[in-house]
């Protein structure tokens, strides 16, 4: 006897075993019971949950001999030959292999004659949206007053493909897909009466193959039972579906939660180890935190995630810690890295980083929240009142040098967790002015940063070049320069050229004949003072600081940190030229 697959063996025989259809089966057993039967149907839904064997069911209730009713008894010889497809008026008909006006044509002429043995004569067209134009054409004006002892059922899983005038003469049920505890519980049954021991795990693990389809459900639990025979294991299933272990994935779902990014390497590494495949486990990864978004927005998730109750305990206990906003921003990179994996030449790679990232992502602030104390912070220090208690009344401002306005406060949802403060000064204080060289008796006015300022309105590059080097003490007329061993600029200065021209413009500086001299320092020579560019940087980091304690003393300052807790990241002075030439920055 050849085997009967457990698609066909344990199809729906009544509207009480169409699982998951229950809008279907009382709609269709009312209309029967209160002789409603309207003359054409479509059946529309996705593949597997039930189309053609409500119609079939539908065709025994209209024919069975104890009927008609809303339950046919499936023992009389009319239910028996629609069950086996072989009543000669019930016609169940290949939409996609029967497209053309011709066989509508065919079909037309045999609904003219009675039924021979039931009261209906019932045409089950499936996949009717396959049927050309002309053959909806041909079909129209029979559909829409066929003769009394004809009705039609028209099944597909397109309907957006079949034209209105069609549409418009059927009564149309959508089938949804089957939920999957629905799904759970009728395998449950199935294996039961096959004799089949197979633990819950391993039956979600099949419906959730089947995709809401139960015939693909079915189909799946064939395949597990031809390749592990009676007693299933879990790890047999996970093997033969090519499906990442549930433990594995939620350690690396807990790694990328508590921040643990050893964890979420060690998950790569043992998904790689197995040999499953890395983007389908981004997608398990997505539909995880997917369903923690869910658990985090609806108390009761019936209908939203296919869950059994033991998945659902174990993700309501992964949520406690996470915020929504943190789960949005991880669902959005994983999104994004499923659909670059294929192309990616390192996937291994490409999953790890961006599990790193995520580990590494500080928790969202809520922005909400930020704004509220925002506006606290205005009404505190409008009404000149900050501190902890929020009573201390401000001190006076400071001294007209200096002015410190609080930070724009805007953090984006990928801001780090120091919340970041702009100080400003308006007027910084003046640099104390570097010290100048000795200047020679015949000119006590005239200095070396007087001669290196002089030489930089008339050559800016030859300027550059003296900056580095240190004046000796000098002896007019004679001046000496020296720079540090191996100094690039001391080997600059060597050309006869240059020299020229700066002791030309030295002598106009000291109103008298100068002679200049080269030379390189030997050692730490206590007479040569730091060279200017030296003392400028002293000087840039003095100012740095001085403005930084300056905002970190500020009142206004103290109060934005303390309601917002952050820390200050950068100090920068309003006028970006006071005291320095570059810009400002302090990275503390």
């Amino acid at each position: 006897m050849s085997y009967l697959v457990l698609a066909r063996k344990y199809r729906p025989q009544s509207f009480a075993d169409l699982v998951g259809q229950e809008h279907v089966s009382r709609t269709l057993g009312n209309a029967i019971a209160g002789e409603r039967v309207h003359h054409a149907f479509l059946f529309t839904g996705a593949r597997g949950v039930g189309k053609t064997s409500a119609a079939r069911i539908f065709a025994k209730s209209l024919n069975c001999e104890q009927g008609p009713g809303s339950s046919p008894c499936n023992v009389c010889p009319i239910c028996r030959e629609i069950t086996s497809g072989t009543s000669v008026d019930v016609l169940e008909i290949d939409g996609a292999s029967n497209t053309g006006v011709d066989d509508v044509r065919e079909l037309r002429e045999s609904i003219r004659y009675l039924p021979s043995r039931a009261r209906y004569k019932i045409f089950i067209i499936d996949e009717v949206h396959m049927l050309s134009i002309n053959a909806f054409n041909a079909l129209l004006k029979t559909l829409e007053e066929p003769p009394p002892h004809a009705k039609f059922i028209f099944a597909t899983t397109e309907p957006h493909k079949i034209p209105a005038t069609i549409l418009s003469r059927c009564q149309r049920f959508d089938f949804r897909k089957i939920a999957l505890s629905q799904v759970v519980a009728r395998l449950r049954d199935i294996v039961t009466q096959e004799a089949v021991a197979i633990s819950d795990r391993s039956l979600a693990l099949v419906a959730r193959r089947g995709e809401g389809s139960m015939r693909d459900a079915l189909s799946a639990l064939d395949q597990v039972i031809a390749f592990c025979g009676e007693q299933v294991r879990d790890e047999e299933v996970q093997a033969l579906f090519g499906q990442v272990d549930r433990r594995l994935l939620l350690d690396a779902v807990e790694a990328v939660l508590q921040r643990d990014g050893r964890r979420a390497l060690e998950a790569v590494r043992r998904v790689d180890h197995l040999g499953h495949s890395f983007r389908q486990f981004c997608r398990e990864l997505v539909e995880v935190f997917r369903s923690l978004t869910v658990l985090k927005v609806v108390d009761d998730p019936d209908g939203l995630l296919d869950a059994t109750p033991e998945e659902l305990a174990e993700l309501r206990g992964l949520m406690a810690d996470v915020g929504l906003e943190d789960l949005q921003r991880t669902l959005t990179l994983l999104l994004k890295t499923e659909a670059e994996l294929p192309a990616s030449t390192f996937p291994r790679l490409t999953l790890e980083m961006v599990l790193i990232r995520l580990a590494g992502l500080p928790p969202a602030r809520d922005v909400a929240g930020l704004i509220r104390k925002l506006e606290d912070l205005e009404r505190r220090l409008g009404g000149g009142q900050v501190g902890a208690a929020g009573s201390a009344a401000v001190p006076p401002a400071q001294p007209p040098a200096a002015r410190v306005e609080p930070p724009s406060v805007n953090p984006p949802p990928r801001e780090s967790d120091a919340e970041r403060a702009a100080v400003r000064t308006a007027t910084p204080p003046a640099p104390s002015a570097p010290a100048p060289a000795a200047a020679s008796a015949g000119a006590p006015d005239k200095g070396w940063p007087g001669l290196v300022e002089k030489i930089r309105k008339k050559k800016p590059l030859l300027a550059s070049i003296l900056e580095h080097g240190s004046l000796l003490p000098p002896q007019l007329p004679r001046l000496e320069i020296a720079f540090a061993a191996g100094s690039f600029y001391f080997e600059q200065l060597k050309d006869a050229e240059k020299l020229e021209q700066l002791e030309a413009l030295a002598t106009e500086y000291f109103g008298e004949k100068v002679q200049l001299r080269v030379s390189l320092l030997d050692g730490d020579d206590p007479q040569a003072p730091p060279p200017l560019i030296e003392e400028r940087r002293v000087q840039e980091q003095d100012y740095r600081e001085q403005i930084r304690r300056q905002a970190l003393e500020h009142p206004k300052v103290k109060a934005v940190l303390e309601v917002f807790g952050g820390e200050i990241k950068q100090v920068r002075p309003l006028d970006p030229t006071a005291g320095t030439e570059s810009d400002g920055k302090d990275e503390g």
